[in-house]
């Protein structure tokens, strides 16, 4: 199946980077956006439009024509609500918007476990578990979900939330069970794309790790089949880990740094992320 038409919100992020080549291999033309100035050389298929989510009159355009919208722009981290707000409320309300007004088919959406953070790890949560966000970012992808369950209830606009776990360089114990490769990443959006019919959907992005915490049997018909382990990275991780404190919700809750930080307050700052983006 080939699309005429994709639009990848968040181009320019680190994630966005790794997907735009192989979507600009499943659509004929690949729209990609995000609020920086530029984002590179372009695929031979690509376009390049530079527009604010939170501003509707900027963004329905770009998604005028769309077969499908990968929605992945966002602030990637917790901050106070009214920084968040317009690009990762609104905003998310301006895709699924626009994206009914010009008759798309499909949204896939760069959620996150962030939305159930506060779950303890020791309690392997399946994809219907309620909603338990750890932070004000966690929130707004509540919000995004519950927006495209209605959307789909209501006005017949499928969409397909993957709860990203960490797909980023394994550089902590957590991460050998949260790890999403980029090869995985990839696989899982291109299954999101590709399933026939989804409706509405939730499927955790997570590779196939020894110690993954989440279950996703209950959307094997996803077709979403992880390759990686990240316990290939445990001797050394684990040799080099401090004494695990067990009081410590960073440590004990799925959302990682993101439980254990007041709200408003970073949770990046607490994590090692490597910026390894792809360049073009």
């Amino acid at each position: 199946m080939k699309l005429d038409r994709l639009v990848l919100t968040g181009a320019a992020g680190r994630l966005g980077s790794y997907l735009r080549e192989p979507l600009s291999k499943l659509a004929t033309e690949l729209v990609s956006t995000d609020l920086a100035e530029d984002i590179g050389t372009l695929y031979q298929n690509e376009r390049y439009i530079r527009a604010d989510l939170a501003q509707f009159d900027q963004i329905s355009p770009v998604i005028e024509g769309a077969d499908m919208v990968v929605h992945f722009g966002a602030i990637g981290d917790e901050a106070p609500f009214e920084t968040l707000l317009g690009p990762n409320f609104i905003g998310a309300y301006n895709v699924w918007e626009a994206a009914y007004r010009h008759g798309v088919r499909r949204i896939v959406y760069a959620s996150s476990i962030h939305a159930v953070g506060m779950y303890p790890r020791a309690e392997r949560i399946g994809t219907d578990v309620p909603h338990r966000p750890d932070s004000f970012y966690g929130l707004a992808k509540c919000f995004a979900e519950d927006l495209g369950r209605m959307y789909w209830e209501k006005r017949g606009l499928e969409s397909v939330h993957l709860r990203i776990l960490s797909c980023a360089q394994v550089t902590s114990p957590r991460a050998l069970g949260t790890w999403l490769s980029y090869p995985d990443l990839i696989q899982l959006v291109t299954r999101a794309i590709d399933t026939p019919t989804t409706g509405f959907a939730i499927v955790y992005g997570v590779s196939d790790n020894d110690r993954a915490p989440v279950d996703n049997s209950k959307v094997a018909y996803l077709g979403f089949r992880p390759k990686d382990n990240a316990e290939v990275f445990a001797p050394d991780i684990l040799a080099a880990a401090p004494t695990p404190d067990p009081t410590d919700p960073a440590q004990m809750c799925h959302g990682g740094p993101f439980a254990a930080v007041d709200l408003g307050e970073s949770g990046m700052a607490k994590m090692t992320i490597i910026d390894d983006r792809k360049k073009t």
